[in-house]
């Protein structure tokens, strides 16, 4: 007798919605694809309980006759594929024609639909897979489907379930992902009779930030065309919180670690350690050039050029970044040259001042324009304010950009030794001064890597080092990435080497540490070793926190930041700088 045998069409259907409907947030992800493959413009879902007790997805859409109905709760039945080959370019959410009877093999389900133009609409009841009863029914044009019990035949799956307000989470985010995807549809929920979620139809923009909750935030804004289409807004890192990476693939939302990766890397030096991008990514590709049918609850995606997609969002994400930080130049450092009438040109003993004598760990920086000020100005006879008889201009940022740009940066001082305090056009301007001058060493650094002309100091007498066997069989073999940072370092003998040259950022420090803080780094050998490196190196040649600057420094600092190519965040992806609104001291203070 044969052990083989054929599995029933229960069966068969329930073993398929353990792949299909893993939890009610699957059944409703199903149930909202099919609504929106049906062409609905609206769509309100109701949820009861943790969605195991109801789950109604209501939708405007073009409704189904009643041959229809029973043919969609046969397995593998489906309106949206009609040769082999259309499985290579899917058009459509839907395809495989196995979620509603997944569905309706574990559950109570109830379809309700009805043709624009019809007389009447069709209802349909099937429990546990097995069709109960069908008939004509007074009804709106539309499908609203009711899933009562979902999982009550098998009660093991139920087990697995986590608590309700997980259950109800899940829900809520596969409709803010599918939302987000869709901004010209409007959605809702209701938990309990409870609204949750209204979004009406709006521009993907103004979806993305009321799914978010920052209708104020800065946003970055990807945007770039070509056989693959890069849109979607990306979330500052200090605003974002907690919020998630939505990606979503021709109005599909997936999970995909590469373009999550892509976007990553696009956002690098301006995420923290461990921190993940937030915000909305929409890729729009050929049908043809993605594999959708690699999941069972079609999740994840499969790319045929994967290379060419991974660079095209990592360069548009460099690019958004690129147009932020120069409306943030536009707005802080922009302005007529001539703003200061009657400025005299620095003299070189007051380019010495603005050299940074006053913080012997601060390395000078070098002007590429000449810096103009109203007079030479005396030390500051308090920390935070300028000497009375000091004109307003003064002090004022040398403004670098078109004389069409307007925009004035006015230094106050400095606060706790490590905040410079300035103003711009009513707001006040906070500035980290290690962050900022960290970032501006390490875009030096950077270029002179790139360049491969590395600057640096060559010391007057060679300094000693003992370096372990690691560190010296490191410096042999990685001798030229060590020279292309700016160190010299000759065998000397034994254990023995001697520094001979160090990078001209990093030469106020103990040349032992410096070349065990390199050769450390590239010990690890990972593919931006070497970034993390320069990195480094800006962070302990920057000015640190605690340093008294006099008001000159101050300037030049500033002045270089305006010449910076990214300069609101550090290489390590903290903020450089938080502007406040007068109406957001005045609140502090109850006035107004």
């Amino acid at each position: 007798m044969s052990k083989i045998r054929i599995l029933s069409d229960q069966l068969a259907s329930r073993i398929a919605a353990g792949e299909v409907v893993e939890r009610p947030a699957s059944a409703v992800k199903e149930l909202l694809e099919n609504a929106l493959d049906a062409g609905a413009d609206r769509i309100d879902i109701h949820v009861e309980g943790d969605g195991t007790r109801l789950i109604r997805v209501a939708d405007n859409g073009c409704g189904m006759d009643q041959d229809d109905v029973l043919l969609c709760l046969e397995r593998h039945a489906t309106s949206k594929l009609r040769e082999d080959s259309d499985l290579e370019s899917v058009a459509t959410l839907g395809f495989r024609g196995e979620a509603l009877p997944s569905i309706a093999s574990v559950s109570r389900l109830t379809i309700l639909s009805r043709l624009s133009g019809a007389a009447a609409g069709t209802r349909a009841e099937v429990r546990g897979g097995i069709l109960h009863d069908v008939h004509e029914d007074g009804c709106t044009s539309g499908t609203v489907i009711e899933v009562r019990g979902l999982f009550s035949n098998v009660p093991a799956r139920r087990k697995f379930l986590k608590s309700k307000r997980t259950e109800l989470a899940h829900i809520e985010e596969v409709i803010r992902s599918q939302a987000a995807a869709c901004p010209e549809i409007s959605f809702s929920l209701l938990i309990d009779e409870r609204s949750v979620l209204d979004l009406p139809a709006a521009s993907p923009e103004q979806r993305l930030r009321a799914i978010c909750r920052c209708p104020d935030a800065d946003l970055l804004e990807l945007d770039s065309d070509g056989e693959m289409t890069v849109n979607g807004w990306l979330l500052l890192p200090e605003e974002s919180g907690t919020a998630p990476l939505r990606i979503c693939v021709n109005r599909r939302p997936v999970q995909d670690r590469m373009l999550r990766h892509a976007i990553a890397e696009g956002l690098r030096g301006l995420l923290m350690k461990g921190q993940q991008p937030a915000g909305l990514l929409l890729l729009t590709v050929a049908p043809e050039l993605a594999d959708i049918n690699v999941h069972p609850a079609k999740r994840e995606i499969r790319f045929r050029n994967a290379g060419a997609v991974y660079q095209a969002v990592m360069q548009a994400t460099e690019a958004a970044v690129r147009r932020h930080q120069e409306r943030l130049r536009s707005r802080f450092f922009a302005g007529p040259k001539d703003v200061n009438a009657g400025a005299l040109p620095l003299s070189p003993q007051h380019q010495t001042d603005y050299t940074f004598v006053g913080a012997k760990n601060f390395s000078p920086l070098q002007h590429s324009q000449e810096i103009c000020i109203a007079e030479p100005q005396p030390p500051f006879q308090e920390k935070f304010a300028p000497p009375p008889e000091t004109s307003n201009t003064a002090n004022r940022l040398p403004l670098l950009l078109e004389p069409e740009q307007r925009g004035t940066l006015r230094l106050i001082g400095q606060f706790a030794n490590l905040y410079l305090l300035c103003e711009q056009d009513g707001q006040l301007v906070v500035i980290d001064q290690h962050a900022a001058h960290e970032r501006i060493l390490y875009q030096q650094l950077r270029q002179q890597h790139e360049r491969k002309q590395p600057a640096k100091q060559t010391l007057l007498f060679p300094i000693l080092a003992e370096l372990t066997a690691e560190q010296a069989d490191v410096l042999e073999q990685e001798a030229e990435t060590v020279a292309a940072l700016g160190v010299e370092a000759e065998f000397f003998g034994g254990s023995t080497w001697l520094i001979k040259a160090l990078p001209a950022v990093a030469a106020h420090l103990p040349p032992q540490e410096v070349l065990a803080d390199v050769l450390g780094g590239l010990t690890a050998k990972l593919p931006d070793c070497v970034d993390k490196l320069l990195a480094s190196l800006a962070c302990k040649a920057a000015v640190k926190a605690g340093s008294s600057l006099q008001p000159q420094e101050m300037l030049a600092l500033l002045h270089e930041m305006g010449g910076s190519e990214l300069f609101s965040h550090c290489p390590h992806g903290r903020p450089v700088l938080k502007s406040f609104s007068k109406q957001e001291v005045e609140r502090w203070f109850r006035r107004g």
